[in-house]
């Protein structure tokens, strides 16, 4: 691959992950925004009171919470997958555009994910990271935790294992 250039990676990034949210209705809906350090994704969900599903505690609707830690997973994986490839098709010369469709082309699909709900998500902005445990040529598996406070206090976890399109051969 030819990315070679760190601005114009984390540049074209940058515009990916923009515009990638945009193209996922349900990222859209739920607000969900992200930032990238290297190859590193955070996302971020902003609290909204339809996300309320005890209004006695009040705490986060765990459909919310597992629905947000599987997109991160997803987003994550995608991008790993997209800068590993070999396809002499993607260069610094492709728009952010053409990156997004090569990326929406393969993403992986779930086979399950497990979440962890370790305290309740309490009204408040939620964060997420994504670490890829293992890529193989047609399977992934991919942990994920979520914070509100801080990073080492994570409110929920998820690990997950998808299904990923002929991962180590050219188009």
């Amino acid at each position: 691959m030819v990315l070679s250039n760190n601005k114009q990676i984390d540049q074209i990034k940058k515009e990916v992950l923009i515009s990638l949210v945009e193209k996922i209705p349900f990222c859209k809906t739920l607000g969900i925004k992200l930032d990238c350090l290297g190859n590193e994704i955070t996302a971020h969900l902003p609290f909204k009171k339809d996300f309320i599903g005890n209004p006695a505690i009040p705490a986060l609707h765990g459909g919310i919470i597992g629905s947000f830690l599987e997109i991160t997973a997803i987003i994550q994986l995608s991008w790993a997958i997209f800068l590993e490839r070999k396809d002499d098709q993607i260069n610094t010369k492709n728009s952010s555009f053409e990156v997004q469709d090569i990326i929406l082309q393969e993403i992986p699909k779930t086979i399950d994910i497990t979440i962890d709900y370790l305290n309740s998500g309490r009204p408040m902005e939620s964060f997420a990271r994504a670490k890829i445990n293992k890529i193989g040529r047609r399977y992934a598996s991919v942990s994920v935790k979520s914070w509100q406070d801080e990073p080492s206090k994570p409110f929920a976890m998820a690990s997950g294992h998808f299904l990923v399109k002929n991962f180590n051969q050219k188009k």
